[in-house]
């Protein structure tokens, strides 16, 4: 614990404050030009994009040939290609790859031209069906320049939906090496902002069937509570019940294994308890905290503060985060390690030191012959440490006074050292003496290498995969793909069973979500696990996030959204302290048991008894008389959410599920027969199974729907879609665009293609239930299925805002959730 500790305080004087976009210029700066080095502007300053010790420390590492050295640097020193992804779960990924295919990938290329590039955008070759994306404008350029707003509307639009990901060209490949299916259960241990958590969503989610879930799920961790915030914040807009999002240190991540004698609790469900004894996973994301300067790209002012004690110092960490990670690994499993680090210390030592750990219960993977067109360099075998200017080959050049800060697994042999004195010592009492792998230290460190005795590690670690940024104009980036081939060792599997015993009690002390401080760093300068990557990878294209809402920290959620910050704060005051089991300050985890709203449901909505309700759903608050929001779960993570009842609560869960319900605040949503309505996140899950309040309807009159909010039932075009949403019951319904070959009167048939939203019918009118940002991507969507859109002309009998029906209190789906 203490090495820990004095590890962790050298690292917060490297990293103290929280990461800002250095790209973004401050908003009272005057325009400038960066590549005008005779402009007028006094305050304009280059950015330095050099580092000697940088430079001196990687040519010696030899991560790139000498001959490479000059187009690896200047690769390095200019702004880094915006890149996206296209949710291949959604229901209009065809379209909007249609979109990128024939109308920018062609409109963009004279701008290319002008530009000097020649090819403006065009899709990654190495990532599967056209699905992600890279543009030869930066994002800078596709903020700023006029010819490319529409292109930047395009993006702020569909990423907000949900229909892209902005996101880093390198850190989509992890998850395509780890192979996952849609049966896997899944873990992301660092997994803040989300856009990896994103992409291992979309592939659990990418062959379902409408109304249907697929069986795996994944569980998204972070240690920070306000990067939680954010992962659910980005995951939110997946729509998915297959997630639980956990607050905890990776390196402590609990195991959930359940006692054979342990009674089973209060809240199980399962009369026979939970189908799973112990939380084990088939893949594991370990993209781990690191120094990032595989980020120099899109962070550059890492080249001034870049120094070696920054990948030093994390190493310890690091290790212990995969070796949970490994620990928790399915037997059969796969996990992949990653970094966006270029160090050798991070990255190939990291994964020497595990190997050694796990003898042979775990491989390293070659894979070469995966996605063969992503350019990539093999992992280096051999490598040195830097410590205070000075150069160690081996642990036993390293000087007896900087051993707790430069450890032996930070070597390629991993051989330790242990003092003669010390050693003699040991035999005088019948100790053991010095082991073949314990050597003697150097009395002269030198700050050169020529006198150095390199090593080299005789692991398998060319199976490793480099990517350097100039081989495909992308930033730097790690991977190593891990396969577990029986259990680990019985020395470590007892070591990391007692130290997830030990963190249990530890994590009881994590009150008010506060974190120890002696076991991560709070922030880390390049890391896309810290602010950094929600500045720069998934800010939703920069500034576009600025003044957007986050959801709340659980336990800052309020009763009622509050207008501005000083009522939050009154309303935050007022709250009783939440309790989640042992977790103080966050809302708890509750089965939602009310027979009587349950049952109001499903005789209001008509839902078929084919669709699975018990033990499904979720609320976050006790008191049930006073639930706003009831969250839908799937068959896997109702699986893990009964053990971890059964275990006592071990998992800190600050997101679950999916917005299913939610309760009318208004005055005339009171009075309806059924006081909760459909959320639009839940609408597509549960739409197949609704056989009452719901109604098909022309596209003309859908499309004056998402126009003008709220239409009166006489205003519609068609008159019979009008009578016969007026005979609908006060509350909630649910509106689907009819296709040309059906009819007002046909029974509802749902498919893959069905578009549908949710409404509020009043007493004399429909108002639609879906905020604009979704109303305005449906119109485009239906702009292109309606052949004679111009054809008829539009209603001049429309509803004025002062005649719309009293839908105060009836919620857009606009606001993050809150629970109460």
């Amino acid at each position: 614990m203490g090495r820990r500790g004095r590890g962790s305080r050298t690292q917060r004087k490297h990293f103290k404050e929280s990461r800002e976009n250095v790209w973004k210029r401050p908003k009272t700066d005057p325009p400038s030009d960066p590549n005008n080095t005779n402009s007028n502007n006094p305050s304009w300053q280059p950015f330095a994009t050099q580092n000697p010790a940088l430079d001196e420390y990687y040519k010696e590492q030899g991560i790139v040939s000498p001959e490479e050295w000059d187009a690896f640097v200047e690769m390095l020193r200019k702004p880094l290609p915006a890149a996206f992804r296209i949710n291949s779960s959604g229901q209009f990924f065809e379209d909007i790859r249609s979109i990128l295919e024939n109308d920018f990938m062609k409109s963009l290329q004279s701008e290319a031209i002008e530009g000097g590039d020649l090819v403006a955008m065009k899709p990654l070759p190495w990532y599967p069906d056209n699905l992600a994306w890279h543009s030869n404008f930066s994002r800078m350029q596709i903020r700023k320049n006029q010819t490319l707003e529409r292109f930047h509307e395009f993006l702020k639009l569909e990423n907000e939906i949900g229909n892209i990901t902005r996101q880093e060209a390198v850190s989509m490949v992890p998850p395509l090496f780890l192979d996952v299916h849609p049966d896997h259960f899944v873990l992301d241990m660092c997994a803040a902002p989300g856009s990896k958590t994103f992409q291992l969503l979309e592939i659990i989610h990418q062959s379902s069937k409408p109304g249907s879930l697929p069986d795996g799920m994944v569980i998204a961790n972070d240690l920070d509570v306000q990067r939680c915030n954010l992962l659910i914040h980005q995951t939110k807009r997946m729509c998915t019940a297959n997630l639980i999002v956990t607050n905890h240190e990776a390196q402590h991540f609990p195991g959930c294994r359940l006692n054979k004698n342990c009674s089973r609790g209060p809240e199980m469900m399962n009369e026979l308890g939970p189908s799973i004894s112990q939380l084990l996973f088939d893949r594991i994301l370990c993209d781990v905290p690191c120094s990032g300067d595989g980020t120099l790209r899109k962070a550059p002012d890492i080249w001034r503060k870049w120094n070696t004690g920054m990948g030093n110092g994390i190493h310890t960490l690091q290790v212990q985060i995969a070796m949970r990670g490994l620990s928790l690994l399915k037997v059969g499993g796969r996990m992949v390690y990653s970094t966006c680090s270029m160090n050798p210390v991070e990255n190939e030592a990291v994964v020497a030191e595990i190997l050694r750990r796990c003898g042979g219960s775990v491989q390293l993977v070659d894979v070469s012959g995966e996605l063969p067109q992503l350019l990539r360099r093999p992992g280096l075998r051999k490598w040195k440490a830097r410590d205070k200017g000075v150069w160690l080959a081996s642990y036993k050049d390293v000087p007896k006074f900087r051993r707790s800060a430069i450890v032996a697994s930070m070597f390629p042999s991993g051989r330790s050292y242990v003092d003669a004195a010390d050693s003699i010592q040991k035999c005088e009492n019948g100790g053991t003496v010095r082991s073949e792998n314990e050597s003697q230290p150097a009395e002269n460190p030198t700050t050169s290498t020529d006198d150095l005795e390199e090593e080299v590690s005789d692991l398998p670690l060319e199976h490793c995969l480099r990517i350097v940024p100039h081989d495909q104009n992308t930033g730097a980036f790690f991977i190593a793909v891990l396969h577990k081939l029986s259990p680990l060792p019985a020395t470590q599997d007892k070591s990391i069973n007692a130290q997830d015993n030990q963190s249990t009690g530890n994590d009881e002390l994590l009150e008010n979500n506060q974190v120890v401080k002696n076991t991560k760093l709070d922030s880390v300068d390049g890391t896309d696990k810290m602010i950094l990557e929600a500045a720069l990878e998934a800010d939703l294209v920069d500034d576009e996030l600025d003044g957007a809402t986050l959801e709340p920290k659980p336990s800052e959620a309020a009763q009622e959204p509050a207008d501005n910050k000083t009522e939050l704060a009154k309303s935050v005051g007022k709250r009783k302290l939440q309790i989640q089991g042992k977790w103080r300050g966050v809302d708890p985890v509750v089965f939602f048991k009310d027979e009587t709203i349950i049952s109001s449901i499903k005789t209001f909505y008509g839902i078929d008894e084919a669709f699975p309700f018990s033990g499904h759903l979720v609320t976050r608050n006790n008191e049930t008389n006073h639930v706003k929001r009831i969250y839908y779960i799937s068959k896997s993570v109702k699986d893990v959410l009964e053990l971890n009842f059964k275990v006592g609560q071990q998992l800190k869960i600050t997101s679950i599920g999916l917005k299913m319900f939610e309760r009318q605040s208004s005055r005339e949503g009171t009075s309806a027969p059924c006081s909760f309505r459909i959320s639009s996140e839940g609408l597509p899950v549960i739409l197949p199974y609704v056989r009452k309040q719901i109604l098909y309807a022309a596209p003309l009159d859908f499309k004056h729907l998402l126009q003008y909010k709220a239409v009166k039932f006489a205003d519609f075009v068609d008159a019979e879609f009008g009578q016969k949403a007026a005979n609908l019951m006060l509350g909630c319904c649910i509106i689907v665009l009819r296709d040309g070959s059906k009819t007002v009167s046909d029974p509802i048939q749902v498919d893959g293609s069905t578009i549908a939203i949710g409404c509020w019918k009043g007493r004399g009118s429909l108002s639609v239930m879906v905020n604009a940002i979704d109303c305005q991507e449906l119109l485009e969507r239906l702009a292109t299925r309606m052949e004679s859109e111009d054809a008829t002309p539009t209603p001049e009998n429309n509803v004025e805002p002062e005649q719309a029906e009293d839908v105060n209190g009836i919620e857009k789906d606009t606001t993050p959730a809150t629970d109460n």
